[in-house]
């Protein structure tokens, strides 16, 4: 259980202490931000409690047949569950925050536990090209899950500075971690993966904010990705579409929102005006939804949150789409419109 938190503050510092977002000891957000405080717990503790099967499916979630063409699209997205999405981007194939554990939890046996199978085995994937990780969260980074794309993968990591430390820690080969600030990049072939800024924290154990948190920019010379991670709604997404948009495809969150921490978490409106607002108007690219569905980690019911998004995203005149656990999207093709969650709910 131990070595699922990673690595020590000790072990840390020293990459994360010359950043400009990095100060006193601790990442600081771009704008203030106050994602849980201690005198909350006793409230949370409760809404824990009695929230009984709130957010849990009513009935079995669907999983798709994962397709992996052995040649990898001009833009296309299997998403896998939660934030974990297969991305194509002119040939390349990017692997987001790849988690394959059954709880998001240091314990096997506590914790959020997922409420669907993992449509793909690891060892399944095609070669990818690159892992991208947004932050050292359970839900976004899992220590199994890395060690066994280590194991089958040639991939690098690409991460956000200090969530190396962890990877070191996990035995990851130390040329094989790329570890980058918001507004650093790296070069990968024709694939350049820029760190971008997100509004939200880190942490594994009782140390928070040690570790940056990011979104990132995919951008092949055709096409670009934009993944969110994990983030609540931040006015530097005007700054990162302004330098590095429109996008064809925006992977936004969802789920998870609660009065309990509005900044750190969007809501799904929100991620409707984020990708507007990454893109310049509604008509450029398409919205992916992500950090749903998967664990239960908010007090919403289970299709709330994309039952919300469809109200907004029509509201907006945004393309968007929600492809099933497993199912694989060319977007250069007709969007799917199977609703397939309504039977669900």
């Amino acid at each position: 259980m131990y070595r699922a938190l990673g690595a020590p503050r000790a072990r840390i510092r020293p990459y994360a202490a010359g950043s400009p977002n990095y100060w006193g000891g601790t990442f600081r957000n771009a704008e203030p931000a106050v994602p849980f405080s201690a005198r909350q717990a006793p409230d949370l503790f409760f809404a824990i409690v009695l929230r009984g099967n709130t957010g849990a499916p009513s009935r079995e979630v669907p999983l798709a047949v994962p397709l992996a063409p052995a040649a990898a699209a001009e833009l296309a997205a299997s998403w896998l569950g939660h934030s974990s999405v297969l991305v194509e981007v002119d040939g390349f194939r990017v692997l987001t925050d790849p988690v394959w554990s059954e709880r998001v939890s240091p314990s096997s046996r506590l914790g959020p536990r997922r409420m669907h199978p993992v449509p793909v085995k690891v060892s399944q994937l095609q070669q990818i090209d690159a892992v991208v990780i947004s932050h050292d969260h359970y839900d976004h980074l899992d220590r199994r899950t890395i060690r066994e794309l280590v194991r089958l993968q040639p991939a690098p990591f690409v991460v956000p500075l200090g969530v190396g430390s962890h990877l070191r820690a996990w035995g990851v080969p130390v040329e094989r971690i790329i570890e980058l600030d918001w507004n650093q990049d790296v070069t990968i072939g024709d694939l350049t993966v820029t760190c971008t800024p997100a509004r939200h924290f880190s942490g594994r154990g009782l140390a928070r904010n040690v570790t940056l948190w990011s979104s990132w920019v995919l951008r092949g010379p055709r096409h670009s990705v934009f993944f969110g991670g994990d983030t609540g709604y931040t006015d530097r997404f005007s700054e990162v579409g302004e330098k590095y948009g429109p996008f064809d495809l925006t992977l936004l969150p969802i789920g998870a929102y609660s009065e309990q921490w509005p900044d750190v978490h969007m809501t799904p409106e929100e991620a409707v005006q984020t990708h507007c607002v990454l893109n310049g108007t509604p008509s450029n690219g398409v919205l992916l939804p992500i950090h749903w569905g998967t664990f239960n980690l908010g007090f919403h019911p289970w299709a709330e949150p994309i039952v919300r998004l469809m109200q907004a995203k029509e509201a907006q005149s945004v393309r968007s789409v929600v492809p099933m656990p497993g199912q694989r999207v060319d977007l250069l093709k007709p969007l799917p419109r199977n609703e397939w969650w309504l039977g669900v709910s």
